[in-house]
């Protein structure tokens, strides 16, 4: 089978609906049909400094990189590529950092602003900023090679990041867990 793809109209309003960081149980967004941070995706592992980024790209309506979605036959979806920009969208313009910390942005060189100082009309031109989402329907086999083709390049994965890919399940997050996340012992 070859893996369909196409490419649905979703804007940041779209994305944030209903976003909720739970930490190790996982991230939803997009009205709780997107899960973020599906088995096979690495924590999130942006800076501040590269989350602003991301944000001073929407700020300044600038592209950002695609995002891939995958399909799921409950109607929902599972983030493939673009974890990483998506928490950091959630992240600002729900004012919090996921551990309850706002977050206020340098956006023209001269004053930080948290998405509650911006003025109500560019609040609304970011709420309406398109995303480049494909939406990728195909079995779990074509997803994973899909998210190792995909991923590449951005911010380099490490070996055990790829190879936790291919292996899902409750072993993995307890995994995960104790060796590869902020909120274990060992990482």
């Amino acid at each position: 089978m070859v893996m369909e793809i196409y490419q649905p109209k979703i804007t940041i309003r779209d994305l944030v609906n209903n976003y909720h960081d739970m930490g190790q149980n996982g991230v939803k967004a997009y009205g709780n049909r997107l899960n973020v941070r599906p088995a096979y995706q690495r924590e999130f592992v942006y800076n501040p400094e590269e989350r602003d980024r991301v944000m001073l790209s929407v700020y300044n309506n600038m592209p950002l990189n695609s995002m891939y979605w995958a399909s799921n036959l409950d109607g929902s979806y599972e983030v493939i590529d673009g974890q990483q920009r998506i928490i950091s969208i959630c992240q600002f313009m729900t004012n919090d950092d996921g551990n309850g910390n706002p977050i206020a942005i340098n956006f023209n060189g001269k004053n930080t602003q948290t998405v509650e100082g911006l003025s109500p009309e560019k609040r609304e031109e970011i709420l309406n900023y398109p995303l480049q989402v494909y939406i990728c329907n195909g079995t779990e086999d074509e997803k994973l090679d899909w998210f190792h083709t995909i991923n590449i390049a951005g911010k380099q994965m490490t070996e055990q990041e790829l190879l936790n890919a291919n292996y899902t399940g409750r072993w993995l997050l307890n995994v995960k867990f104790f060796f590869s996340s902020k909120y274990g012992n060992f990482a």
